[in-house]
């Protein structure tokens, strides 16, 4: 009996046209590499934040360290935005407005890409406002996305002859630091979430002190009004060079 073979068949992956498949791993490979770029842009630290309270001259500071110029009234009702160069690089100022409504709100919008924080700090009132200072001032330093900043406070209105020194306005604030970390500790909710904890500031059993924060922190004075900004310049010019130090004690 005669019976017909049927011819065999082999495929091989040498006679497949592989181009669609290559196109489309390249493109995918493109696309994670986009992503994986844009993500790392977005997370990258490279703004410095201007707050402090009402009226503590930070947005004249704003005014006269990126346009040169001192404004008689500057209320601000919403973040300002500059950029500050030095050499070929350049960093973004943002003035946080001081009132209590929008202050938390904005500086929340903008504490994870900060890199330093400057607290401005009226010389001349702080007697009066030393309670509210030292509270906004807590705040900001026991959030744990601000571990990894460098803090300048700046004692502003140094033009005026009543205003506080460095040395009194240093004693003064970890004085009131101290009253408003235990009230913090006694009010502190039971059951909160560990990563929402604010972080404890200082070293247990002792009295505050800023030298025992894990942020580097460092106090100057200036004046807007008299242009007197070097330590704040000298400042964010060490912060933007390739090998400023701007990230938290070990």
């Amino acid at each position: 009996m005669n019976t017909e073979e049927e011819p065999e068949v082999v495929g091989t992956i040498s006679n497949m046209n592989m181009t669609p498949v290559i196109v489309a791993a390249i493109i995918g490979l493109i696309f994670i590499a986009l992503f994986i770029i844009l993500r790392k842009r977005s997370s990258v630290r490279r703004d410095f934040l201007l707050t402090g309270l009402s009226e503590s001259g930070k947005s004249a500071i704003f005014m006269r360290l990126l346009h040169k110029k001192f404004p008689d009234t500057y209320v601000s009702v919403k973040e300002n935005m500059g950029e500050y160069k030095s050499g070929g690089l350049a960093g973004r100022i943002i003035d946080i407005p001081g009132h209590y409504r929008v202050r938390d709100k904005c500086f929340d919008q903008y504490k994870r890409t900060a890199k330093g924080i400057i607290f401005v700090i009226d010389s001349v009132t702080i007697q009066k406002d030393i309670r509210d200072v030292a509270d906004a001032l807590y705040t900001i330093l026991s959030d744990i996305a601000t571990v990894p900043c460098s803090f300048l406070v700046l004692c502003s209105k140094q033009d005026v002859a009543t205003a506080k020194s460095v040395k009194v306005l240093k004693q003064s604030l970890e004085k009131e630091m101290n009253l408003v970390r235990g009230t913090r500790g006694k009010l502190e909710v039971l059951g909160e979430k560990e990563a929402n904890k604010p972080s404890y500031l200082g070293k247990n059993g002792k009295d505050f002190e800023f030298s025992h924060l894990q942020q580097n922190i460092q106090f100057y004075e200036c004046s807007a009004k008299e242009g007197q900004l070097s330590h704040l310049t000298d400042w964010l010019d060490r912060m933007l060079s390739p090998g400023g130090v701007w990230y938290c004690r070990t």
